[in-house]
């Protein structure tokens, strides 16, 4: 029971009318006609946002409390991904060995994609003689008498967009680094994707057979990046190899299986939990959608019903990586599918499900819930990072930082350490010269990290990719201006930055005077619409005269919370009163940013 005597419930972000009708033990008719009176119409099977069901709820002598999601896919302790934290609750005398996954990672020219084709075409497991047939993005290969699963990501996009997720599909990265150019900005790029993913790096070190290699160079190159070879005391393993002449293939598979020794890699091949991740996924014109799946857990069958995100399907035929048709498929194997209704997103999660009405009616949820999260997608911001402190909910601010030339990065960092900081760390993930772009968002979204950048600018894509990520972009172009934010986000003073978001228009009609209210405007909605929450400016002649609250918004005689284009409303705002006919009153709300 609620202070105000109204008895309290729980409701989703999104409910259904007849559930809301459930929950208020009430008719669905009842519902539907609150719902009108208030400018909504709906059926008994639509969902209402919770703003809208509360106010029903309200009506009804309830009073509404959002309900807290149990978020499966999300809890995550630490960086640990959901699939892992299933395979630690397993039965520990169930799980067996299962072969390591391996992505491959470096710079664009530094032959990645050779190197690939060397290990894939050199140790194709025994009796597969013919090679591989097709390509579905991933595969695996036999060494002294082990499997190693490659993953044949297409780049570092891929890679962060399965840690994003919760969905780390790798045990190993092989960062591939050429002898002859050493460390360069995609390299570093790499091993920052890796480190955010906490997975242990391997060193090709390749074409090493080049005249102007000079290995030497390069190890100290990696030294000074964390990176220390083995063979100077340190933990990274450095293999020389040459994907072009074929040499160091063995010993690089070698490394692999070493260290795949020393990490727990297991999985329980019976389990009743069938997860794994999409590799990648497309819509074929003859064969419907075709995703290539990695199995985590458990053993994936012909029949079996799985939902991958927002797709759900019943599996009609399943192929190995040679595009042999198989029927059962254990953990680490990567598999080819058909039968899911839409075509997944790569990185995504997926799972097996015992009924497809079951994994229907998940999708159905998670597509509401989406919905809901899009709206108010909480980010990792500056402004925010004081009160996640107090709260115990992060001890490091990590900053991705972009800078116009190599010069302005030192004295940025120097700056940065410089800050009195507590007991908060920060960690700068990443720092290199340009203009921010789509692998930054990436990176900072996998990370939950902040991006900074001096003297540049973020292009089209990465703003609007930052924008669906919750990504916090921040451009500066004076230094003590951005250390200065830094410092007051750490000591909870920095004033939150607020962008406006257009709502809609309305023209003023009439004006007419009501005693203990004044003047209220009779106007009609001439573009999208006008909110009760929002705000308006009054335009005359072109010019502002007033911008300020609503304090009402009316439909006939009834307070609404919305009013749609091509109706009449009145409006009374808070502070003005004096209205002329033919004012413009611009509708916006102001949200939070950078």
């Amino acid at each position: 029971m609620s202070e105000n005597g109204h008895k309290t419930i729980e409701l989703a972000g999104s409910v259904t009318v007849r559930d809301l009708a459930t929950a208020t033990s009430t008719s669905p008719i009842q519902v539907i006609k609150i719902l009108m009176a208030n400018g909504v119409m709906a059926n008994i099977n639509q969902m209402v946002d919770f703003d809208t069901a509360a106010i029903v709820a309200s009506e009804l002598g309830f009073e509404a409390t959002l309900e807290v999601e149990e978020e499966v896919k999300e809890t995550e302790t630490g960086e640990i991904p959901f699939w892992r934290q299933i395979i630690a609750n397993e039965d520990s005398s169930k799980l067996v060995n299962r072969p390591p996954v391996v992505t491959i990672l470096g710079h664009v020219d530094h032959g990645k994609t050779t190197l690939l084709d060397a290990i894939r075409h050199s140790e194709v497991a025994a009796g597969e003689a013919g090679g591989i047939t097709q390509h579905i993005g991933a595969y695996q290969v036999e060494h002294k008498g082990k499997l190693i699963t490659f993953l044949d990501t297409p780049g570092h996009a891929a890679f962060t967009a399965m840690r994003a997720r919760g969905a780390q599909g790798a045990d190993i990265v092989i960062l591939v680094v050429a002898a002859n150019d050493g460390i360069m900005p995609q390299t570093r790029e790499a091993i920052a994707h890796a480190r955010a993913a906490r997975v242990p790096i391997i060193v090709a070190l390749n074409k090493i057979d080049r005249p102007d290699a000079n290995p030497d160079f390069v190890k100290k190159q990696l030294a000074d990046l964390d990176l220390v070879p083995d063979e100077w005391d340190g933990n990274t393993m450095v293999v020389p190899v040459s994907a072009k002449q074929k040499t160091g293939i063995e010993d690089l598979l070698e490394a692999i299986l070493l260290v795949s020794e020393s990490m727990d890699i297991k999985a329980n091949p019976s389990s009743n939990q069938i997860i794994g991740t999409v590799i990648e996924a497309e819509l074929d014109h003859g064969k419907g959608v075709m995703a290539t799946l990695l199995v985590q857990n458990g053993s994936l069958e012909v029949g079996d019903v799985i939902l991958a995100g927002k797709a759900v399907g019943k599996l009609r035929a399943m192929f190995d990586f040679h595009g042999k048709k198989i029927r059962k498929a254990g953990p680490s194997s990567p598999v080819q599918v058909m039968g899911l209704s839409d075509v997944p997103e790569a990185g995504e999660l997926f799972q097996v499900y015992s009924s497809e009405k079951e994994a229907r009616l998940i999708a159905e949820e998670r597509k509401a819930q989406v919905q809901q999260k899009s709206i108010n997608a909480p980010k990792a911001s500056l402004e925010s990072l004081f009160n996640r402190i107090q709260a115990g909910e992060t001890k490091e601010l990590r900053l991705i930082i972009k800078a116009d030339v190599q010069g302005s990065l030192e004295p940025i960092t120097t700056a940065l350490n410089e800050i009195e900081k507590g007991d908060v760390n920060i960690n700068v993930l990443y720092s290199e010269t340009g203009d921010i772009g789509e692998n930054d968002v990436n990176l900072a979204s996998a990370s939950k990290a902040i991006i900074v950048g001096f003297n540049v600018q973020a292009d089209s894509n990465a703003k609007r990719l930052a924008e669906v990520e919750g990504v916090s972009i921040r451009l500066y172009e004076i230094i003590y201006r951005l250390t200065e934010d830094v410092e007051k986000a750490l000591k909870g003073m920095l004033e939150p930055e607020f962008k406006e978001v257009q709502i809609g228009k309305a023209e003023v009609l009439a004006v007419f005077k009501i005693s203990k209210l004044g003047n209220i405007a009779g106007c009609r909605v001439t573009q999208n619409e006008i909110r009760r929450n929002g705000k308006i400016r009054v335009i005359r002649n072109g010019e502002k005269v007033f911008e300020g609250d609503i304090s009402s918004l009316k439909h006939e005689k009834d307070d609404v919370k919305e009013v749609r284009q091509g109706f009449d409303c009145g409006i009374s705002l808070k502070g003005f009163e004096s209205f002329a006919k033919g004012d413009i009153l611009e509708c916006f709300t102001l949200e939070r940013s950078g």
